[in-house]
């Protein structure tokens, strides 16, 4: 496996990788900070450029998962890492908690510790789903989009794709939230958001529209 960082939220990923006894042949990847280099550590090798992660792909694991956030930044990376020849490949903490009826969760999923998703809920390619997060029943969640810590989608809603929902905010029953849509710390969410929004406060209110 390699995961795609190396700082923050990666290190949150090996976590994972650690508690699911996922280990073996794990490298990270970070081309961007010049304090991160040789083992991770003191054990996983970091590696620095696209041609290194392009050899480990073609000749240890192709396996890969994404260890940053920002729901734009996620899917840049996905569409590099796959042209690289990458398997973009699931994280899920074996702690959380997953309903056992008609669930699914897609490719490049981080489902992280202590999340509970009930049944009928569908996770979408490359999403991040933070610790302490709730999901309800029949819930649909879009491509890449980042639930933060502790979030609570009640059920019956439907989150867009690349939307960024912030720590403890609460999404209220059979809401609809609009693509790349921004939902502030703290917000109660009690009515539909169009796409290219950001929304605060309780109850939640649009204070941007993004062209």
């Amino acid at each position: 496996m390699l995961i795609v960082g190396a700082k923050g939220f990666a290190k949150e990923v090996l976590e994972i990788c650690h508690q699911n006894n996922n280990l073996e042949n794990l490298v990270f990847y970070d081309d961007v900070n010049d304090d991160v280099n040789g083992l991770l550590y003191g054990k996983f090798p970091i590696l620095k450029s696209l041609e290194e992660a392009k050899d480990h792909f073609e000749k240890i694991d192709a396996r890969f998962t994404i260890g940053i956030g920002n729901p734009l930044v996620r899917k840049m990376l996905y569409t590099k890492f796959v042209e690289l020849g990458g398997l973009f490949t699931s994280t899920i903490s074996s702690s959380c908690y997953i309903g056992n009826y008609n669930n699914s969760i897609r490719e490049g999923v981080n489902i992280m510790q202590k999340v509970v998703i009930t049944n009928d809920v569908h996770i979408s390619k490359g999403c991040l789903v933070n610790q302490l997060s709730s999901i309800g029943h029949d819930v649909v969640i879009g491509e890449f989009t980042e639930i933060c810590p502790s979030v609570s989608i009640s059920g019956n809603c439907n989150i867009g794709s690349n939307v960024f929902v912030g720590t403890n905010a609460t999404i209220l029953p059979n809401v609809i939230v609009g693509n790349n849509t921004i939902i502030g710390a703290g917000a109660v969410v009690n009515k539909n958001l169009p796409e290219n929004c950001v929304a605060v406060g309780i109850p939640a209110k649009i204070i941007k529209i993004n062209e």
